[in-house]
Formats: structure tokens, sequence, C-alpha cells
């Protein structure tokens, strides 16, 4: 996939600056993540929402039959191939931390594959006595023996970076090793690293990320490794890529300007640097010859106008010299976009979304023409294909699934068309009786925003069906239609209608989508979300008394909103890990990172627009508002866990009815292992349905 496509919604750990916060604000004191006052706060919170949800009979049944599904052996192992082996991270009732493992092609296929365990984390933090959590690891691509191993202390972004030998399964002694940091590193060669990382006082930029780009040759400290990028401490980050193909490896630095600005630079053998100027706004990658531009922003070129939104591809040694002659891969439409794209050996592989539905087109390049193929997917659901290995064929992973149908994985040879279907999900809920639709709502401004709908084929429009709408909004981020035994066994099966939102500020429909609701323009999203909420009420599958919502991190911040603004639509609301003090999240952890989506609050006029929607401020003590359920984590060091707690403290103080969870792992996920996930979301559900089938 596009390595440039990210979400800057993380941070490290920082400390809060109490000088800049409003005097006026009695729960300053609950920002201090792990003072003994704070803690002792929280745990008294968390035994009253325990000690309620947990004695609902339905607790225990949702959180069992959540844990059987998470630690099912008959999920699909995602897996990357490199070199002789796919390679696969797994939790289980026996793995509670996991193990990374991994086994050959040939087995993966079969039903019961021979997996070698590669890394076991659970003994590795009984041995070390760390609370480890497993963050992926970076494998060197051309001889596949060496891989940069990600951990993380209790589950938070901050993670530590340590070079393993995959030919004897140990840790390098002595190899190299990045302290606990917002750390990058890609390998150059087997004795090289271009790395972010944090070794001094000034690396670091305000917003958590690393500001300087270095060349690290091993046996030599970091201090003294060559930098050969720096940017300002107030920009977002450097981040930093290796890229290989047919036509070389690339030493590749993104300099996140804004969280949506961005400038890309090569580094040169001799450490020098060439801009590669594209604009700002729009992400790059590579693919033999070709430089591949993704834009956010209309661009010009020689008379030309592309679309923000386009896929543009040309030789990446002319674009250098100065040609603008593109070949379009992609052009948007109305309601087609851009989900995100990959390579193989020969095909450019695209993931389509067409009214949120996933679509997936290969692009097959033959003597400078590209020739497109569309692989079949369903009507209505998800779809997506990924490279196996992009240097070495052209097979890529399908995966498609919908609300009702399990994830599918087949492998897909682009250049036969041959389809070999691998592995499928279990049903993890009975489906029969179920339907699922898709509808829109008519937002105040005219736009119509799309929903999904799965309930009973038979459901009467009496408005009196528990139903939770679940929504993000944010980050261009979409929402697409999936499987989910969670929801599915938790929710649906038991008689729930579920419905998705897709609100602008999304990546729905592309940049435009995402672009209609920044900053000062961020109102259409709560407006679009509330319309969605009218239309269920309307159409009589619900009421307000019976209708709940749902929402993460932005989505925590969008029904926290709706929680405050249109109280009169909601039965309950459950908030999950959330920015909702808007006039502070600037100086929390890496909210500077985000002012590029919400707006700066040290602007006179953008705090002034902020301010008409920020949850913390805005909810009042004279308001009658549905049951929250706060949920957030002591080790989230993404989003501050102050925001839910403050907001709880003002709720009581108040005398406004709502619970508070906070967990003491997990990170921005909430969780660090299939327990405490099990536990996580069997308290929001059990909470919905105590508060929505009254």
């Amino acid at each position: 996939m596009n390595p440039f496509r990210i979400i800057i919604l993380s941070a490290t750990i920082m400390t809060s600056s109490a000088s800049a916060a409003p005097e006026d604000d009695p729960f300053l004191w609950l920002e201090e993540i792990e003072s003994e006052g704070a803690l002792a706060w929280v745990e008294e919170r968390n035994a009253t929402a325990l000690g309620e949800l947990t004695n609902d009979l339905r607790y225990a049944e949702i959180e069992d039959a959540l844990l059987e599904i998470y630690n099912s052996r008959d999920r699909i192992p995602s897996v990357s191939r490199h070199g002789d082996y796919y390679y696969n991270f797994w939790q289980d009732a026996e793995h509670v931390r996991g193990i990374w493992r991994r086994c050959s092609p040939q087995s993966y296929a079969s039903d019961e594959p021979a997996w070698e365990t590669v890394i076991d984390l659970d003994a590795l933090a009984e041995d070390e006595g760390v609370s480890w959590v497993w963050k992926g690891a970076t494998v060197l691509d051309t001889t596949h023996d060496r891989a940069l191993v990600r951990l993380s202390d209790g589950g938070q972004d901050a993670s530590e970076f340590r070079e393993f030998d995959l030919t004897t399964n140990t840790f390098v002694e002595g190899g190299f090793h990045l302290e606990s940091g917002r750390n990058r590193a890609d390998w150059i060669d087997r004795d090289t690293l271009l790395v972010g990382a944090f070794p001094g006082n000034d690396d670091a930029t305000t917003s958590g990320y690393p500001r300087k780009s270095r060349i690290w040759h091993r046996h030599t400290p970091l201090s003294e490794a060559p930098i050969v990028h720096t940017i300002d401490a107030n920009e977002v980050g450097a981040f930093i890529f290796v890229s290989d193909s047919s036509s070389g490896r690339r030493k590749i630095i993104y300099q996140a300007v804004t969280a949506f600005e961005t400038l890309f630079w090569l580094i040169n053998d001799d450490h020098s640097l060439n801009r590669i100027k594209v604009p700002r706004k729009s992400s790059i990658g590579f693919f033999q010859d070709q430089l591949l531009v993704e834009l956010q922003t209309d661009w010009t070129t020689h008379e030309t106008t592309h679309p923000s939104g386009a896929l543009l591809a040309i030789n990446f040694d002319a674009f250098q010299a100065g040609n603008r002659d593109f070949t379009v891969l992609f052009d948007p439409e109305p309601r087609v976009s851009l989900a995100s794209y990959g390579t193989t050996k020969n095909f450019v592989v695209l993931n389509l979304l067409d009214n949120v539905n996933g679509r997936v087109r290969a692009l097959h390049r033959v003597e400078g023409e590209w020739q497109p193929q569309d692989l079949s997917t369903g009507d209505i659901g998800n779809a997506s294909a990924s490279a196996v290995d992009s240097d070495l064929n052209d097979e890529v992973f399908l995966n498609t699934a919908s609300f009702l149908e399990p994830r599918t994985l087949s492998l897909t040879d682009l250049s036969s068309g041959e389809i070999t279907p691998l592995k499928q999900t279990p049903t993890y809920f009975d489906k029969r009786g179920l339907a699922m639709s898709q509808h829109e709502a008519i937002a105040p401004d005219g736009t119509h925003i799309p929903y999904f709908q799965v309930s009973r084929a038979d459901l009467e429009l009496d408005g009196s069906h528990p139903t939770l709408l679940y929504g993000y909004g944010g980050f261009q981020v979409p929402m697409t239609p999936g499987y989910s035994g969670t929801f599915g066994r938790s929710w649906l099966a038991k008689g729930g209608v579920y419905v998705l939102a897709n609100i602008r500020g999304g990546g729905e429909f592309g940049p435009t989508w995402h672009q209609a609701a920044l900053k000062e323009k961020r109102q259409v999203s709560w407006d679009d979300f509330a319309a969605i909420g009218e239309d269920l009420i309307a159409r009589g599958v619900t009421s307000p008394a019976h209708l709940g919502i749902m929402g993460g991190s932005q989505g925590g911040l969008l029904v926290g909103v709706s929680y405050v603004q249109r109280p009169d639509l909601w039965g309950a609301v459950v908030c999950q890990v959330p920015l909702l003090d808007m006039l502070r999240y600037h100086q929390l952890l890496a909210g500077a990172s985000w002012v590029g989506e919400y707006g700066n609050p040290d602007i006179p006029e953008e705090r002034e627009f902020i301010a008409t929607y920020s949850p913390y401020q805005n909810v009042k003590s004279d308001g009658a508002y549905p049951r929250m359920l706060l949920v957030t984590s002591t080790h989230d060091d993404r989003v501050h866990p102050g925001h839910a707690r403050k907001m709880a403290a003002r709720l009581e103080a108040m005398g406004h009815d709502y619970l508070y969870w906070e967990n003491t792992e997990g990170g921005h996920g909430g969780a660090a292992n299939n327990a405490e996930r099990a536990r996580l979301w069997a308290l929001g559900f059990t909470f919905l349905w105590r508060e929505l089938a009254k």
C-alpha cells in the first residue's frame, strides 16, 4: 500500500503545559496522568461502572461470547511475505500477549499451517518484567534475515526498536536499538538505517515526532549519525521511507509541515537532497521507473488541471528533470473514490470505493500502456487487494466481506487471472432473517449523506427498536461495510439495529468529502450525523429513547458533540478514547499535529469556531442529556485520557448521570490483549442494552 498515506492522529508521552491552561478549569489536575490523586479518582469511578455493568446478567454472556471470538483459532491469520515465509502476529487464550510466527506459503494454504514461533511476547514480558505489546516489525527486504522489531510498554504508541536475527530467532547482541519513543526507522542495507529518533533534547517537534533524519551506520552512536534533514520544531514531524523497486532503492523523507501539507525529499548517495516537487497536498509512491502521485488538491500542469483525488503516473527521472506529461491512472467520480493503492511486480492495484462499497481494479503496464481489469466483488460490502510480494510476482491477497458475510481471503494471480480461495472467517453470529441496506439522509445544507443499516428484514417500522449509530467523520478515514463478530454477536443477533454513518470529514468520497468538514466547516460533520439520527426516527426504525450512538477517538469527539448539541435525539452515548476539551487539545500530547483538521485555539478567530462545539465547554448544568459511558486508557499516548476524565468530572459536578471506565493498559486501542478487549466491548454493549431496551 501507499506508504505515505498515513493518519497523523498519534503521539508520544509529553508533559502537559499547565501554564497555558485556563485558570477557571477546576479539573486540570486530572491531566496528571499517573498522579496519586488522579488514579484514586479513576479507581473510584471504575468501581462504580464495573459494579453496575458486570452485575447485569447480559454482561457475562456478552464478554464470554466476545472472548470466544477473539481467541478463536479459526480466525484468518493475516500475513505478510518476507523471503520464503509468511509472517503473522497472533493472540489467543494461550498467547495472551501474542506470538510472531511464520510458515511457508504452501503450508499457509492448508487447513492446519505448520507455524514456527519466532518471538513469544508472553515469555519476553515475563523474562524482562515489562508489559510488552507488539507494534510490528520491519524486515530487511533484500536479504530477509534481519528485522527491526517494535515493542511498546503497555500498548502506548511510543515504541522501542530492536534488531532481530531471523535465522537464529534471537535479538542481535549489540545490534541496532532505539529507546522507547515515537521512532521511525527503515533499512538502507544490512548495516545502515534511515532513522528518525530522539538522541538529543532538540530532536522532537512540539507534536512529539522526529524532526531530524539520520543515516545510522552499524556500531556507531546514534548521536553521531549524520543528519541529512532537519525540520522546524513547530512542524508536525519528519517521516522516512526506503522504497525498493526494479529501478532501484530510493531513500525518501516525508516532511509533514502540517497534518495535510507535505514536502518530499529524495536523499542522494552523497547525502544531498533533491525536492520531489509535487503539491503539498498530495502523497507519492513508486512503481518500476514510475512516480505515482495521489492528489489531495487540484493541480494544474501544462494547462491541464488534474482534480483532487486523482492518481497520476510519470517516469520519475523525467519528472525530476521537469517533465509533467502524466498518465492518469484514476480520475475520481462524484461517488467513486480511491481508498488506497498498492503495487505488484507488473501491476498497480487500485482499491476503490463506489458509493462506499469496495471495488478492486488492476492496471497492467505493457510497453508504456496501462491496461485496466476489474476484479469481481459483491454488491454491498468491502473488497480490497494487497500484494503478496511486490518484487517477486503479481499475486495479491483479495479480501472480501460484508456486514453479513464473513471475510473471505483468496490468492489471485493478476497475470493469469487464476483465483485460489484460501480461507474464510467462521460465521460468528446467526444472520438468518437479517438484511443490509443503504440509505441517504439529507443534511441541513441539502447534501445527501449515505448510511448503511443492518436489521431484521421484516423490521416493523414502529420506532421501538434499539438502534446503534456508529460514526467517525475525520482525517479522510472512510467507514466501510465489513463483517464484525463483535457487533454481530453483541448487538445484531440480539435484535438490535446497527447503522454505520458516512458523514463528511471522512474519506468515503475522497479528499473533497474530507475537506468539506475541515476547521471552520466542522459543524457540517456534526449536522450530518444528526441528520442520520433524524432520518432513522422519521423512517420509524427507532425513536430517541431507543437510539444510541458510539464512536472512538475522532468518533469520540463526534458523539461528544452530538451529546451536547442534540441530546433530544439520543437515548445513550458510548464515548471511547475521545477528544473533548477542544480548547486545550493542542497542548496535550500530539494535539498540535491536528490543527490542520480542527484549527488552532491560540488563533482568536479559530478559537471562536472551535468554542462553539467543544463538548467540555458546552455541556450545561441545566441541560437534559442522555446517559453517557466514557471509556479511555491510562496509557493512551495518542489522545490524552484527561479529555475523558475531565468531562466525567464536569458531568458529575453538574449532576448529570454517567459511567466512566479507564483501562490501565492498551494505549489508544483501549486494550492490550483479548481479555481486556472483550471486557471493554462487553461494558459498552451492556450499557447500551440497559439504556436502550427499557
